[in-house]
């Protein structure tokens, strides 16, 4: 039977990649990935020449089975991997993880590089317990998350895209206060990095001055 490695790959930064994470790479019989184009660059700069497959949230339903018939059937290892970062944290794999191990299927996820941490540590804020919320929900439940979390003590971490992050500040502002500490990372380990730190009404007017672009982490100081 073959096994599952989950590989966390560079967000920016390719030097941040492990050195065991290439020679799995290289050693496995396929790579999984979430769009064989930016994952190809990341490889041919390696030169690590294993086959590869396109496995997102579009198709994950429909492959997971096959995948898992192979990894059973087959003496070979497969490894996944996304665009950037570790797969399975807000990104596909969770499912093909899951499956495997209710099949009994070895599965092993190396250390390596995931945006919220660097982003946690950077805030400043109390990182001994923490909760990390990923991507709130679009429309429906999200006024209803968001007044839950305004009670939250412990720090809070999210994810969001550059052409959304107004509004979910203005949302922050509705919800917790203009005046709660937060702090915004964005481009992590890549040339243009930046972390804007204060209240929630000096970043959201930032912000709106200066539209950002790139990967965003928002880190929110817990209720006092």
């Amino acid at each position: 039977m073959g096994k599952l490695y989950i590989v966390p790959t560079p967000i920016g930064n390719l030097e941040d990649i492990t050195l065991r994470a290439i020679r799995i790479l290289k050693e496995v019989a396929l790579i999984l990935a979430e769009d064989t184009r930016t994952s190809g660059k990341l490889l041919h700069h390696f030169e690590i020449n294993t086959p590869m497959q396109s496995h997102h949230m579009h198709n994950e339903h429909k492959t997971v089975d096959g995948l898992v018939k192979r990894l059973q059937n087959r003496v070979e290892d497969i490894a996944l991997i996304s665009d950037a970062g570790t797969p399975a944290i807000s990104d596909p794999g969770f499912l093909l993880t899951r499956a495997c191990i209710e099949n009994g299927i070895e599965v092993e996820c190396l250390p390596g590089a995931t945006a919220f941490v660097p982003a946690l540590v950077n805030s400043g804020f109390p990182n001994d317990r923490f909760v990390f919320e990923g991507f709130l929900p679009v429309k429906k439940g999200r006024q209803t998350r968001l007044k839950l979390l305004a009670e939250e003590t412990r720090t809070m971490i999210f994810y969001e895209s550059p052409h959304k992050l107004v509004k979910t500040l203005a949302h922050f502002s509705e919800f917790f206060g203009e005046d709660r500490a937060i702090s915004v990372s964005r481009e992590l380990t890549k040339l243009y990095e930046e972390t804007v730190r204060g209240t929630v009404k000096h970043v959201l007017e930032y912000y709106t001055e200066k539209p950002p672009k790139g990967e965003i982490v928002i880190v929110v100081k817990g209720k006092n």
